[in-house]
């Protein structure tokens, strides 16, 4: 199973726009994919639940979408040169032996120009630490506003194809 982790609790973001389509992409590639958005963690998971009495919330989380998880996809959007505090936070508040073992694959989004290529370094640095394995080819997507449609979908065909090509290659990894 693959667990794909919208990387911000910022409300009506741009960033599972993108989960969206990635799962799309996964699933026709028949991969089972779960999603996880970081808005449903506990509104105290910060300064109780993780590091004190579990909530049954986190709980469910946990042994729903991460402990089945082979594989992760961290899709997070640019915050302040970095990728939001609210995932630093989520890896910090789960057990390092629930991530050690997975891979993950990293997707960048910005409505700048960078497309999150820090950020995800920094989160490439962190996820090691945890003994996660980052698969290489990280897909950072800039100028994310222009890329979607009146819908909010992503539309754009060269970045549909770079994410296309990503899962198609993170499956085999």
């Amino acid at each position: 199973m693959i667990t794909l982790v919208c990387g911000t609790h910022r409300p009506k973001n741009v960033t599972r726009r993108i989960v969206a389509k990635y799962k799309e992409l996964l699933e026709a590639e028949g991969a089972q994919v779960e999603t996880f958005e970081l808005e449903n963690l506990p509104r105290d998971f910060v300064f109780e639940d993780s590091f004190g009495k579990r909530s049954d919330q986190t709980e469910q989380i946990i042994h729903e979408k991460l402990l089945p998880a082979e594989k992760l996809v961290f899709i997070s959007p640019e915050y302040n040169g970095s990728y939001p505090g609210v995932l630093k936070a989520f890896l910090d508040g789960v057990k390092p032996h629930i991530w050690k073992g997975k891979k993950a694959a990293l997707v960048g989004v910005a409505s700048g120009r960078a497309g999150n290529i820090r950020g995800m370094d920094h989160l490439t640095h962190v996820l090691h630490h945890l003994r996660i394995e980052v698969f290489s080819n990280k897909v950072p997507i800039s100028k994310v506003d222009g890329l979607l449609n009146d819908q909010g979908e992503l539309v754009d065909p060269e970045t549909i194809a770079v994410l296309s090509k990503q899962v198609k290659e993170f499956i085999q990894y």
